[in-house]
């Protein structure tokens, strides 16, 4: 009996590499001293199972795969030259694009052109965006667990949960943060908050955090659809966001969430939820309902399942034909 397919690949979004990490493979990850991009390990803030396998960078070579999983320029650019064997370097490929193109949104050309390697997006948003350059591509849209914790909505205020919002500027929609703010009370959380923020929560006790809000506010303009919105969801708390990039493809205005680009609109809708405790629940629990079905842990690990079964059973048919 064949054991569990062997994934390589690097750390690089660590709540993905949870949510990944919940399928039947396991998942090799590299580890440098100096705990660079890629090389932290596990790391002490998800529970990772005994299926997430540490091994250092110079003993990468040593071991067997079934599938390489790039995430990043770096990786495919420089790191697999770095740490990869030449026999290695010839395993299935798969990337996996977490973002939408920085360049230009329409005309960026993706650094992926080998028909060999499946292109793999989180939203369909990003796909379109993207000059796929023709390659094989597929869509796996995020999957969240259900942590049973409980949405209460009892403080009068919404949350907003966005790492280094004070550096990355317009993009992730600080001016629109702080213009909501000026007035709807809203707490922002994350890495790199500064004095605009509370500091980081880490992702275990995050549900347990946000639950007491009365609604999530998204201000990003343009990124991927960020996990912390499919969390918020899965726990049944109100969505509030621009009706930008995949958010429009997931929040029925009105019923699950609220969204537009009306800046205006938004803050007069947070003002409401935060009016009418009421609404937020059943505003919340509609959204809970898409995430059930759209985000559901077991769906986004059958089609990574189905994935890596399918690029390394290619590889099998290829060495049986030669």
């Amino acid at each position: 009996m064949q054991g569990k397919l062997k994934i390589f690949t690097w750390h690089i979004h660590g709540s993905y590499l949870y949510y990944l990490s919940l399928g039947d493979y396991d998942i090799y990850i590299p580890t440098k001293p100096g705990r660079t991009e890629g090389y932290y390990g596990r790391g002490e803030t998800f529970p990772f199972g005994d299926n997430v396998i540490e091994i250092p960078a110079n003993k990468v070579k040593d071991e067997q795969f079934d599938c390489i999983l790039f995430q990043t320029n770096q990786n495919y650019t420089v790191d697999q030259f770095e740490i990869l064997s030449a026999e290695q370097r010839e395993l299935p490929k798969i990337y996996l694009e977490h973002d939408p193109p920085r360049q230009h949104p329409t005309d960026t050309k993706h650094l992926i052109n080998d028909p060999d390697i499946i292109l793999v997006h989180v939203t369909h948003f990003n796909k379109l965006m993207w000059d796929n350059n023709n390659i094989p591509t597929r869509v796996i849209e995020h999957g969240v667990t259900n942590t049973g914790v409980i949405y209460t909505g009892q403080l009068d205020k919404g949350i907003v949960v966005i790492n280094n919002l004070p550096t990355r500027g317009r993009l992730l929609g600080l001016d629109v943060f702080l213009e909501a703010r000026k007035h709807v009370p809203l707490d922002l959380v994350g890495m790199g908050t500064g004095e605009l923020g509370l500091g980081e929560v880490l992702h275990p006790q995050l549900p347990e955090f946000q639950s007491r809000y009365r609604f999530f506010f998204n201000p990003i303009r343009y990124t991927s659809l960020g996990l912390a919105i499919c969390e918020a969801m899965m726990m049944g708390i109100p969505v509030v966001g621009l009706a930008a990039t995949e958010l429009s493809a997931v929040i029925d205005n009105g019923y699950s969430g609220f969204i537009h680009t009306d800046i205006n609109y938004l803050i007069e809708k947070m003002k409401l939820l935060i009016k009418d405790p009421e609404l937020a629940r059943e505003i919340g629990n509609n959204g809970r309902e898409v995430a059930m079905t759209r985000f559901n842990i077991e769906r986004f690990t059958n089609d990574w399942e189905q994935l890596f079964t399918e690029v390394t059973s290619r590889k099998n048919e290829k060495l049986i034909s030669a």
